[in-house]
């Protein structure tokens, strides 16, 4: 299905509206061509008839001007008012509809796209492009059937008054035409090119405002600067090409329509001299070229901003027809209350090329209310086997089990609802802090919220704050510090209360302050759940009731810490390396 369909099942909803519009356009438009009718009766009817004395003449004069005057003071304006009105009106709610349904469809997306897809990028297509197709519903929905109806209404009037002089007038419609098609077609694909260099830009500034403090920390300004100019240079080629292009068509269409007066002033004049036409006549069909040109003309001013609505809406429908890797199988079940038990069997899993694993033959099981501690140098895959826990990403290979449910069977909102995750950065959105701990539970009470933040020790720097719990926190929690940002990342959670609890690197990065409150904090969290930690400092979880030991993927070691302590593998000689322990003797090692 074309672009130009699809988006028409938006439209869909407010035909009627836009029918509507249409009709009190052409009204408004039809008006103003009765003037070329009144120059005509002005200069044959009134001046021109010598059976009217001068008195007569001023009085028809007064009579045709009078009833003009009040039709253009009293009617036009309130029929001026609604069109635009509703032009407005309806353009705006279909982007509204485009707008709801494109972010419900990005918060389908997996993780895999976003770890693929610049920010930017997405905010480009989301606001700009989706902004750009409302020209669409103005030019091509309204403005293009009023022309035409004007442009009917004119050529009707026309022949009415003398047919081979509307026919000279008609005669380079199809030059025009065929220049249009000729010129326009290769300028949506100009447009299109345009608008992703002008998303690269967008993106590119996206990043770089988030990390303008690395950018200063490492004097990067003047190399930065560099990669800037190149990005933006690229947008200035892709500007150009289109701006040369649409020179040409501009300047090939708009000759057409200035050339195609000359014919009819020199035909009409050609036959008032000859006497088979009146000057009143002749007159009121130049105003009519105006009239019937006017709308071309706009036409093509217009084609730039409709071929640019066109590539706008190709965009817009490339970012909805991204396919989603994570989807509820059709006969999907509802996991209603999770006892926590976690197994993975046989689980083979890799992000983008099939020969390189993430995670290899991997297989495990946690038992309900277990805490299991996941250790192994970086990039070993401990971040990843949290991730395929609740689906961010789908493994290849193999089955995850949640209380013997294959996670795949189950729906996933049923499946997220039984987790709660705590990471190293958590993001907060730049809301309040009761907007940022309510999304555990949007619906909970500021009871249960100041109830959650005291179980994660956040209460009472909160209460310090500028508006206690209604102070915004600025993007990504900037105006909090870091153990504060993952005391109330650890509030929400409580307020969620899940059987399930994942903690990925919480407590790194801290000062010794805020990672005692908040190892107070998530010791009263995972009492009684599934508790899975992710950790580099293996002192926080010499308490685990299972440690796996992970490295390039695969499984090595798993037991306690005594027994892996005991068996003196690669977990004793992380923990050796962390001087975390002291040396061991064959006393401490019994």
């Amino acid at each position: 299905m074309s672009a130009t369909k699809r988006y028409m099942e938006f439209v869909k909803p407010y035909k009627w509206q836009i029918a509507f519009t249409i009709v009190i356009g052409i009204v408004k438009f039809a008006i103003p061509l009765f003037i070329p009718i009144l120059i005509k009766v002005v200069i044959d009817d009134i001046i021109g008839a010598p059976a009217l004395t001068d008195a007569e003449k001023m009085r028809q004069l007064f009579y045709w001007l009078g009833g003009t005057a009040l039709v253009f003071f009293f009617l036009r304006p309130p029929i001026e008012y609604y069109r635009q009105y509703y032009a407005q009106l309806v353009s705006n709610k279909i982007l509204f509809d485009i707008r709801q349904n494109l972010y419900g469809h990005l918060q389908k997306l997996s993780m895999r796209y976003y770890s693929n897809t610049r920010a930017g990028e997405v905010i480009s297509r989301v606001i700009n492009d989706v902004e750009q197709t409302k020209n669409f519903v103005m030019i091509a929905l309204m403005n293009l059937w009023l022309d035409l109806a004007t442009i009917i209404i004119a050529v009707g009037i026309m022949l009415t008054m003398d047919i081979p002089l509307t026919i000279v007038t008609l005669l380079a419609f199809p030059f025009y035409a065929f220049s249009v098609k000729y010129f326009f077609g290769r300028l949506r694909d100009l447009t299109k090119k345009r608008s992703q260099a002008l998303a690269g830009v967008q993106s590119y500034l996206h990043e770089r405002v988030q990390g303008m403090s690395v950018i200063k920390s490492f004097g990067l300004e003047k190399h930065e600067q560099g990669l800037f100019d190149e990005a933006n240079g690229e947008f200035l080629d892709k500007a150009i090409d289109h701006t040369k292009w649409n020179a040409k068509a501009f300047a090939v269409v708009n000759t057409i329509t200035e050339v195609a007066p000359l014919l009819v002033i020199g035909y009409a004049g050609y036959q008032v001299i000859e006497g088979n036409l009146t000057v009143g006549t002749m007159v009121a069909f130049i105003a009519y070229i105006e009239r019937l040109y006017n709308p071309l003309r706009r036409l093509v001013n217009s084609s730039t901003t409709l071929t640019q609505a066109y590539a706008s809406m190709d965009r817009v429908f490339e970012l909805m027809d991204e396919s989603y890797d994570i989807q509820d199988a059709s006969n999907a079940r509802q996991l209603k209350t999770a006892d926590g038990k976690l197994t993975f069997d046989h689980v083979f899993f890799y992000y983008e090329d099939e020969n390189d694993l993430v995670l290899k033959d991997m297989s495990f099981e946690v038992k309900p209310g277990q805490t299991a501690a996941f250790v192994g140098m970086s990039g070993g895959g401990k971040s990843t086997i949290v991730s395929l826990i609740p689906r961010f990403y789908d493994a290849q290979k193999g089955a995850i089990r949640i209380d013997d449910h294959d996670v795949k069977s189950l729906q996933v909102k049923s499946l997220r609802d039984q987790i709660g995750i705590v990471l190293q950065d958590n993001i907060l959105f730049s809301d309040s802090v009761l907007s940022n701990i309510k999304m555990g539970k949007p619906e909970a009470t500021f009871e249960e919220v100041v109830a959650a933040a005291k179980a994660a020790n956040a209460h009472d720097f909160i209460e310090t704050l500028p508006q206690g719990y209604d102070t915004k926190v600025g993007e990504r929690g900037v105006k909090l510090s870091g153990g504060q940002k993952q005391r109330v990342a650890i509030a929400r959670v409580f307020l969620k209360n899940p059987p399930i609890l994942v903690l990925d690197e919480a407590t790194s990065a801290l000062d010794l302050e805020s990672e005692a409150l908040i190892q107070d904090s998530l010791e009263r969290l995972v009492s009684d759940r599934t508790t899975i930690i992710v950790a580099h400092r293996l002192s926080t979880i010499t308490h685990a009731d299972q440690i796996f030991v992970i490295d390039h993927g695969e499984l090595k070691e798993q037991g306690t810490h005594d027994e892996l302590m005991q068996a003196k593998g690669t977990y004793f000689n992380l923990f050796q390396v962390q001087q975390l322990d002291k040396p061991a003797t064959p006393e401490t090692l019994q």
